[in-house]
């Protein structure tokens, strides 16, 4: 017994599978947190179509046909394409085009839902917190699991998932969401990148031109944003009866149009989308040989009745009004330049141009993503190229941000800094003006004449002493006599030791000379000279605001 006690035990053990065993709850509750995240965004979708199903008059299918639709918009709404086999002619027509709006929904459940598994432990009563890869693990692999369920579900339905597009779509969608989730959840860190990353990218990462890109380029996105949603609603106000007969010719019943009311909500973001590329230059296609740019309308669409569809531009060739969409992208130009500068003055111009130009970069690549995510197929043939082309717009956008971004971004620059550079310039010759020329040393000396007696200057040694000792350890006191009048400016290389003088908030600053109380030791008698008994008089009036107390010697 002694020597185990002494020699130690493996009961260290214990704790570890303790420690396992209290970890495994936290984790299968991550992976029920992800699993319901995925639960809540079908059954959100299940829901909404059964009502649908219910209200319409003319039910093509039953209620498995309804929960089988679900199930496929809800692999639609992270990217996934979609097949229909039932169609005129008989061949399959894939549906690529994602609704935007439609990724927004499970991409914030899955968001919550690792969030909520970050902040599931807080280290208290013997509770362990889990690190983000397990949460974030663990969050992913119970959302997978209820997507792989759902796109086996979905392939008996009437548009069934392209298994390879699920594959890949699902994860991508899940991990980026998940990823955020739990960043979030841990304060948004920023820090040094991986060791496994190189060390030169590591260093060129933390250098701070590229937050001010990231910066700029999501500016200049937003602002090509923006132009695109304004174009869209002045389209859809200028072809406003267009529109209204489109929406009303699709159905009759109130259901069919409040299903058609939330497409065109779920579409809204593709068309400012397309408002962008169409301000950009390439424009947007609407299928084989049909495309929509300033310059004109080319090509004859065979396009489905829609309201959005209504609000394109008339074919034939571009007007004024249709080339003047493209101040859209020098405004975003602009803003990249705008957002490129740092306030700092040692930052050269080569480095803000640079800054600019990789804001140009950013921006385009936002857009080339974003354009890539709201186009895809429609049907076969003549809808199978649908939307903006990604390369195209990306290259335009740079193209369009990078030419006002960099002398936008270097006038800003020179702006910000001209006041200090000014400053910097004026700075030689005022010290010159202030040294060279003595003026500091005649005020100095006409201060001190207007104090007289008020501040004395210190016994100095005579010129024999000083050459002998230059440097006395403690001088010694001595009364001060008055200062003459024509006495000259003193040296500015002599060296004088500090004067004590003690300033008492009053009322009245009197600057005429008081007289010096005599020394209580005896002194060694001086002829006395006409111009010592003369009184200096005050250089400048009194002036009102302090009073200056004369030294007192301590008493003994």
């Amino acid at each position: 017994m002694t020597q185990v006690t002494e020699r130690g035990t493996p009961l260290p053990a214990a704790p570890r599978a303790a420690a396992g065993r209290r970890r495994s709850p936290a984790a299968a509750a991550c992976v029920l947190g992800g699993a319901v995240a995925a639960g809540l965004g079908l059954g959100f979708l299940a829901v909404l179509v059964i009502v649908l199903w219910i209200s319409s008059p003319y039910p093509d299918s039953g209620p498995g046909g309804a929960l089988h639709l679900a199930a496929g918009l809800w692999l639609l709404a992270h990217g996934t394409e979609l097949v229909r086999y039932d169609t005129l002619s008989g061949v399959p027509a894939p549906v690529g085009m994602i609704p935007l709006l439609l990724v927004a929904l499970p991409a914030l459940l899955m968001r919550r839902a690792a969030r909520l598994g970050s902040a599931s432990g807080d280290g208290g009563d013997g509770d362990e917190v889990l690190p983000a890869s397990a949460v974030f693990s663990a969050v992913t692999c119970g959302y997978l699991s209820v997507g792989s369920l759902a796109t086996v579900y979905a392939a008996a339905g009437p548009m069934p998932a392209d298994p390879l597009s699920a594959a890949w779509h699902v994860p991508l969608v899940a991990v980026l969401a998940a990823a955020g989730g739990v960043w979030a959840a841990k304060g948004r860190p920023v820090g040094p990148l991986p060791h496994w990353v190189p060390g030169a990218v590591r260093r060129a990462a933390a250098r701070p031109r590229y937050p001010l890109a990231l910066r700029a380029g999501a500016a200049g996105a937003l602002v090509l944003l923006g132009g695109g949603a304004l174009l869209v609603g002045a389209s859809l106000a200028w072809h406003a009866a267009e529109v209204q007969a489109s929406f009303l010719a699709l159905t009759g019943v109130w259901s069919g149009r409040f299903a058609v009311l939330l497409l065109s909500l779920a579409l809204l973001p593709n068309a400012m989308v397309w408002g962008a590329a169409y301000s950009l230059g390439p424009g947007f296609a609407l299928g084989a040989g049909a495309t929509a740019t300033p310059l004109g309308f080319a090509g004859s669409p065979a396009l489905p009745r829609f309201p959005l569809l209504a609000a394109l531009p008339p074919e034939g060739p571009g007007t004024l009004l249709t080339c003047a969409t493209t101040g859209v992208p020098l405004l975003a130009g602009l803003a990249v330049g705008w957002f490129a500068v740092r306030r700092a003055r040692e930052v050269s111009y080569k480095e803000t141009a640079l800054t600019a130009a990789l804001g140009a970069l950013v921006c385009a690549l936002l857009l080339a993503g974003l354009a890539a995510a709201s186009s895809g197929p429609l049907g076969s043939r003549g809808l199978a190229s649908f939307g903006p082309v990604w390369w195209a717009v990306g290259g335009a956008a740079f193209a369009w941000t990078l030419l006002p971004a960099v002398p936008v971004a270097v006038a800003v620059h020179s702006w910000r800094n001209r006041p200090a550079r000014q400053a910097d310039a004026l700075a030689p010759d005022a010290d010159d003006e202030w040294h060279d020329s003595g003026v500091r040393e005649l005020r100095w000396e006409a201060l001190r004449r207007a104090a007289g007696a008020l501040v004395p200057d210190l016994p100095q040694d005579p010129p024999r002493a000083r050459a002998q000792a230059p440097a006395p350890a403690e001088p010694v006191p001595a009364p001060a006599e008055p200062v003459p009048a024509e006495a000259e400016p003193v040296p500015a290389a002599a060296s004088k030791p500090p004067r004590r003088l003690t300033v008492v908030t009053g009322i009245h600053l009197d600057l005429t000379p008081a007289p010096v109380p005599p020394p209580t030791a005896p002194t060694a008698p001086t002829a006395p000279t006409a111009q010592a008994e003369t009184t200096p008089r005050p250089l400048v009036a009194p002036v009102a605001g302090a009073r200056v107390l004369p030294r007192r010697k301590p008493q003994d």
